[in-house]
């Protein structure tokens, strides 16, 4: 066993991972994340973005391979232990919003930051100052079947930074947004990341999308690569440009 750097948040070395019907996701990944550092995991459809960044989260484990957080393995410890890591250090947005149904909005914003024992009260403060950085502050006491989607993609990316984890795993953050609100999400991202020492590490398959991170890791069929063809936001034919991979 190598010891991570200690500049690393985050530090994976030779991750594989074989999905439950034999096919292999991840073939050999190695990578390293820096403190505050936001990291695009770049690739096509089925690459093997989301595999890796469930793994470094430690939804999954890994097959063979290492992942440290902090100097700490995140790929020995059982189910429980890896539980308490996601609850009280990462944050995570999925691509499809997904929101607890009997909550409103700023209950479903607070709720990670009261499963981790802060009072109400000051839950919500926080929950609903997110809100409005979302523009969708005046949705605070509707229901999740009262929004659009894009409006609920909106919240839950305000429920994942409320926390202000140690590290956010994006998977495809903007997937269920228009193009002209992707913009305005993705610069709260960054910037929220700036200004609280939050590392990102971001999925996406979207050139431009991945333009806006610190540094690219590409990703083709779960292995690293040098480049990957990836088409700008609505764009699946011409003008296709390459994203590079520096590690």
């Amino acid at each position: 066993m190598v010891a991570p750097p200690d500049n690393d948040v985050l530090w994976a070395r030779a991750l594989h991972y074989t999905h439950k019907d034999g096919s292999p996701a991840l073939s050999g990944v190695s990578l390293g994340v820096r403190q505050g550092e936001i990291l695009a995991v770049a690739g096509p459809s089925g690459s093997g973005k989301t595999t890796l960044l469930r793994c470094l989260a430690g939804l999954v484990r890994v097959r063979e391979g290492e992942v440290w957080f902090n100097s700490s393995p995140v790929h020995t410890p059982g189910p429980l232990a890896r539980e308490r890591l996601r609850r009280d250090r990462f944050g995570w947005i999925d691509p499809a919003p997904a929101l607890v149904p009997e909550l409103n909005v700023w209950e479903n914003t607070a709720l990670p930051l009261m499963l981790r024992g802060t009072s109400r009260r000051r839950a919500k403060g926080t929950a609903l100052e997110w809100l409005e950085r979302l523009d969708v502050g005046e949705l605070a006491r509707k229901r999740p079947h009262q929004l659009r989607q894009a409006e609920r993609q909106r919240v839950c990316i305000a429920r994942a930074l409320a926390p202000a984890p140690t590290v956010l795993f994006a998977d495809e953050p903007t997937a269920p947004l228009h193009r002209a609100d992707r913009g305005h999400i993705l610069r709260t991202l960054t910037t929220a990341s700036r200004s609280h020492g939050i590392t990102v590490v971001l999925a996406t398959h979207d050139a431009e999308t991945a333009a806006l991170a610190d540094r690219t890791v590409a990703l083709l069929d779960g292995r690293c690569v040098k480049t990957v063809e990836l088409p700008p936001a609505g764009d699946t034919t011409e003008g296709r440009a390459a994203c590079s991979l520096s590690v």
